[in-house]
């Protein structure tokens, strides 16, 4: 699947935009910093999430174009070492 048309990716980055929007629009009404902070810290974790996205979904694409189809017990496996590498 090409990253344009991962809906799980696509999803996470309108997200983090809105939020982005959601903050241009915070400080021109001059809310308060801590409001403003907290707007930030949730496109950060958007966008940290849409990156893991992307680059879960890279390996993914790139290893069976270079191992071809995968048996469902390597499958597994590599759902293990998925699950993993959201800690890094």
């Amino acid at each position: 699947m090409s990253h344009a048309n991962n809906p799980d990716l696509k999803n996470r980055l309108r997200r983090a935009e809105g939020h982005l929007a959601t903050i241009t629009r915070m400080v021109e009404d001059g809310r308060d910093g801590i409001d403003i902070a907290q707007q930030l810290q949730a496109v950060i974790k958007a966008l940290e999430k849409a990156k893991s996205v992307l680059i879960l979904d890279h390996i993914d694409h790139h290893l069976e174009e270079i191992v071809g189809p995968m048996p469902r017990e390597d499958r597994d496996r590599l759902v293990k070492l998925r699950e993993i590498a959201k800690y890094l």
